[in-house]
């Protein structure tokens, strides 16, 4: 077992790092890059050095282990919500304070109006089809409206 250990060099460490990123292309979860990351970075090391197999392990270790919590600050930061289309994802809510025109009658409550390409479904008092309306509430696809 030592002697496999003893073995490891640089074209091991990137063969084994470019193993890991494809795994990671096969089922991605974005972990298996970060430990294909530090393996290639052992082999591009043990380049221009020579280190020995306990010292290449240790630096395989300590760059997984790295990769952690700057894999935790890359993902919050691209997480966070553009500020430059605050209504993404949430296009009923950029829709609130808007006027449109009734496609079909509200009557006992219900209604449509036509947004674009898309049919809503409206909610208010009975209003004739044709008249315009202001959309007070936005509720996942369920609009809310009043005479405008």
């Amino acid at each position: 077992m030592s002697d496999m250990f003893v073995t490891l060099g640089t074209w091991n460490w990137l063969i084994f790092g470019v193993l890991l990123m494809a795994l990671e292309l096969l089922a991605p979860g974005i972990f298996l890059f970060w430990l294909g990351l530090a393996a290639l970075l052992v082999g591009l090391i043990s380049f221009v050095t020579t280190p020995g197999w306990q010292l290449q392990i240790l630096m395989f270790a300590l760059f997984a282990i790295a990769a952690v919590p700057l894999w935790r600050r890359l993902a919050r930061t691209n997480a966070a919500p553009s500020q430059d289309n605050p209504f993404l994802n949430r296009r009923s809510a950029a829709l609130v304070g808007r006027v449109f025109t009734l496609e079909k009658p509200i009557i006992d409550g219900n209604g449509t109006v036509r947004i674009d390409d898309t049919v809503w479904r409206v909610a208010g008092p009975d209003t004739p089809a044709g008249s315009r309306v202001r959309i007070v509430q936005a509720d996942g696809a369920h609009l809310t409206v009043t005479a405008a």
